[in-house]
């Protein structure tokens, strides 16, 4: 089992065991600084890392060696023959979503299946393991719906329970990258490749973004479509994931030192210095000025 967990960051972190030897850990860093996560974690465990949005980097052998986490990306990290500890650089407006197993609970549920899962393979399972890859869209989707749910609390557990179970299947899904005719997720996987469309788009043209039923119709998704369907990825509507990335591009801008407040205002598509000082203040609590004399 992970040894006593010791968490330094601000944001709370949530921790569930599903089973005895099963964990899921969600953290949110909706903050404007890095936050740090820390975490003891012993050799019997496999780890599994989703960044669903934003960028991380874990940290080893006390700083002389960093790996970095990247949106819509994995990690799986696995050495039998010393203990991994977690210590994971969170950037400002990251979710990151973590899975950790022990090889024996692991053993149980995809023995059959130890000559496709490479690690389980009797000349590697004493091995350290590393790989990463992107997020598949039906990935995707459970992993927002495990950070994003709203459900009662007597039913919470089981729930996660169900989709932790979930996700790993669709981890080592062999279909994943089938022909697409195979795939039992094509509606999703379809519907969820044209919403990420539409992230980008909002995001290449932040400072002039198209309204709702533009950006569905550029997209050839439905309005209601686009709007569920943003929301069940990214947690958030359109134009509120477009503010809070704004805000971010703005907090950034400033800090480089390279443009006035009016200039950055303008560049993320506020045509007065008025209405970008209120929204910054309005994410941040302090106004642009204020913020940059907080970082000399």
């Amino acid at each position: 089992m992970p040894k006593a967990e010791k968490n330094i960051a601000q944001s709370p972190m949530e921790e569930l065991w599903v089973d005895k030897d099963f964990c899921i850990i969600t953290y949110k860093n909706e903050g404007s600084q890095i936050e740090v996560l820390e975490k003891e974690i012993d050799s019997s465990f496999i780890q599994f890392h989703f960044c669903l949005k934003g960028e991380s980097k874990f940290i080893f052998n006390e700083g002389r060696y960093a790996l970095g986490l990247h949106s819509e990306n994995s990690i799986l990290l696995y050495n039998p023959q010393r203990d991994l500890p977690l210590h994971l650089q969170v950037e400002p407006n990251s979710w990151i979503v973590s899975l950790l197993i022990s090889i024996k609970q692991f053993h149980s549920l995809f023995s059959k299946e130890a000559n496709y899962i490479t690690f389980l393979s009797e000349e590697n399972r004493h091995k350290k393991y590393y790989k990463d890859g992107m997020i598949s869209p039906s990935m995707a989707i459970v992993l927002n719906q495990i950070i994003n749910f709203n459900l009662h609390d007597s039913i919470k557990d089981i729930y996660l329970k169900g989709k932790a179970y979930e996700l790993l299947g669709l981890y080592f899904n062999k279909t994943e990258d089938a022909n697409i005719e195979q795939c039992p997720f094509l509606v999703d996987e379809t519907n969820v490749q044209k919403i990420r469309k539409a992230k980008d788009i909002i995001i290449h043209r932040m400072a002039e973004p198209p309204g709702l039923q533009e950006l569905a119709d550029e997209i050839d998704l439905s309005l209601k479509k686009l709007k569920d369907g943003f929301k069940q990825l990214y947690g958030d509507s359109v134009y509120s994931f477009l503010f809070d990335y704004k805000m971010e591009v703005a907090r950034k801008m400033l800090e480089s030192g390279d443009n006035n407040v009016n200039e950055v205002g303008l560049k993320i598509g506020y045509s007065t210095a008025s209405h970008f000082i209120a929204a910054f203040k309005k994410k941040y609590g302090i106004t642009p000025k204020k913020y940059i004399v907080s970082k000399s």
